[in-house]
This record gives C-alpha cells, structure tokens and sequence, in this order.
C-alpha cells in the first residue's frame, strides 16, 4: 500500500515508516517526526483531499502538522498522536483503494475508530476486536460508523427490533435508520418500509394543504427522502412509492393500524406526545422492525404537553429487545461548525440563569 525507507514488518501489509526522529523541545512531551509514503500518487491525491482539505482536517483534530509533498506526508507531534495520524491515514488509503471517495467526514470517522482501539489492524496482531460496524445497500456499498455512538447504533438495529435513538442534530440518527432499513429491505428480512414524522407546525391538521397524502407530508419528510435518495437509485424510490414498498404516513393516521413485516421509522419523535407514542410503539406486528429518532433539546410541543419520546425512554428502559442510543455533542459528523454550535448551546443550558434584576 506505501512504501519507505525500511521493510514492513513481518505480517503487515500497510505503509511502513522511517525510524521516528525524537525532536527535544522542553515545552512539549515526545515529539516526533514521522514520514509517511503512499505507493500511488492518484490515491494519495484522494487521501489529502482537494488541497489538502482533509490533512488540514486532521491537523486540526489531532493539533499536529502535517505536511504533503507529492506523495509523501510528514506529520510532527507528540509521539502517540503522530502514530495515531498514521494509523488514521493508512485506514483512509485502504478506503480510497477500494474505490470510496474521502470526505473530512470519513477523516473524523478514522479518528474516532482509531480513539477506541489500539490499532485500525486487528490482524496485525493486537487483538483488541473489530472495527466500527457498517450498513451495506446497493447503490452505496458498506457505510461505516463514523464514532462509538453511530457504531453502538447499527449494531442495536440489528440486534433489537426496536430502538430508540435520541440526541442532537448532524449525528446521523435519521439517515443510518434509512440505510439500515433499505438493507433491510433488499435483503428481503422485511416487505416494506413506512416513514413517519408528527406534522407538529400544522396540529397535525394536515388536510387543508393542496394534494394528496404524500404531497401533503412531504415538507415535514424531506430529510427522509433525502437519505432514502442517498441510499437507493431515484427510480427505485419512485417505483417503491408507487408499489406501496415505501409508504408516507402521517404519524395522525397510523391509529388502528398493525404493521407487519415491515421496518417502520418514526423521525422527530420528540415532538410526539404521551398518547400518540403510545399509539405508534402499539402498533408493532409480527416480523417487522421499529426505529424511533428524535432530539430531545429541540421539542416544539406547548410547554404543558410531555415529550412521548422523553416519557417512552424513560418507561422502557432495560426492557428486553428494546435499544437504546443516546447521541452527544461530540458524536456530530455533520459538519465541524455543526458541532461547535451544539457544545454552545449546550455549554449555555447548563449555565444558571442569571438574576433579571441584577444590574449590567
């Protein structure tokens, strides 16, 4: 996959490196200075990213200099954060060698799976596991978690038939419940797939808007239908729509209903109330799966009304055959201001108000 200037060790295949030069600077613990060459400048070229974007990326992560030239990266830090860079970038250039595109996305994603283990190469000896779990579709191949938190929930998706995952915008919550239940679906565990969200702008009133039923809703699903896009061809999404394999519907109309083989996602659960998630968990058939998503932070309810999201949780907790994930600030892959403003929000709520009659 690289080369350098000594031979890899016995057993691995994977970039190996010139002997670390320990730099003395009083000022910081062990720093190094490690070299770094990636066999093929094409996918080199993918691993830095358009202008470097993604090394800037790393850089920032980790606070070590990376530096690229032509093929060659040098990365300076202290010594376990400028071992873990290379672990991060070797895992990238297996990525881009299998053909998958680098996002500064799928850079935090290495990252965080290189925080949890030891080593990104559990045959190379360490024996310390597997790496983060996937969800493989068609259109998209195998999607890896991208932290801790994303890798805990797919695998209580496939371990659970429901599953509550709760936690604040950009962690993924929505869009690996869509991949997951697209899997599912091409792999035939299921019949079909039913999308839900409480249309809490209109009442849940939604008959005065022009259309049909799912003109009706598709304001309040677009983010569904994003990932449903981002995970099968256009023209499947349509024929699915059309054939009833994927079904719109408002969470107002699922009363009396018993869903059979069928994986059902409930977005923005937060803004449900006790009654209508009574309703929909309720709902629950033989052989189909449930997914409950939504950020308990964001409920647009009046303040009188309980969240059924925050109730439900706090019910079933430690019920058996019932997940559940909770999403943190840090868990935000969507993008780093997205993380930022969240650990802002969330820094102010636990400040104490301050007295109103205080002078300024």
């Amino acid at each position: 996959m690289a080369r350098s200037d000594l031979a890899p060790a016995k057993g691995l295949n994977r970039p190996s490196l010139t002997r670390p030069a320990v730099v003395a600077a009083p000022q910081l613990r062990d720093v190094q200075e490690l070299s770094l060459t990636l066999e093929e400048n094409r996918l080199a070229g993918i691993v830095f990213g358009q202008y470097d974007q993604n090394l800037a990326h790393l850089e920032r992560r980790l606070q070590i200099v990376a530096h690229a030239n032509g093929n060659r990266v040098i990365l300076k830090g202290p010594s376990d954060t400028t071992e873990r860079a290379r672990l991060v970038l070797e895992a990238l250039y297996k990525r881009a060698r299998d053909g998958a595109p680098i996002s500064p996305g799928d850079v935090d994603g290495a990252i965080e799976e290189s925080a949890q283990q030891r080593s990104l190469f559990p045959d190379a000896g360490a024996g310390n596991g597997v790496s983060f779990d996937a969800v493989v579709t068609r259109k998209r191949g195998p999607v890896r978690a991208r932290s801790a938190a994303q890798d805990a929930y797919l695998r209580a998706m496939k371990r659970n038939e429901l599953v509550f995952a709760e936690g604040p915008a950009g962690t993924g919550k929505t869009w690996l419940a869509v991949g997951h239940a697209v899997s599912l679906i091409e792999q035939g565990v299921v019949e079909r797939m039913i999308l839900s969200r409480p249309a809490v702008e209109a009442g849940e009133r939604i008959g005065f808007l022009p259309g049909d039923m799912r003109e009706k809703v598709d304001p309040y699903l677009r983010p569904i239908y994003d990932a449903l896009y981002d995970f099968m061809e256009a023209r499947h999404v349509e024929r699915a729509l059309q054939t009833g394999m994927i079904e719109i519907a408002p969470l107002a109309f699922m009363r009396g209903r018993t869903l059979t083989n069928a994986v059902v996602l409930l977005d923005e659960a937060q803004n449900t109330t006790s009654m209508q998630m009574k309703m929909f968990l309720t709902r629950l058939g033989e052989g189909s799966r449930m997914i409950i998503t939504g950020d308990p932070t964001q409920i647009d309810l009046p303040p009188q009304q309980k969240s059924g999201l925050v109730e439900a949780v706090r019910l079933l907790s430690g019920v058996d055959g019932i997940g559940h994930v909770t999403f943190r600030e840090g868990d935000v892959v969507r993008h780093d201001l997205v993380r930022k403003i969240v650990k802002a929000y969330e820094d102010a709520a636990r400040e104490p108000v301050a007295d109103k009659g205080a002078p300024r």
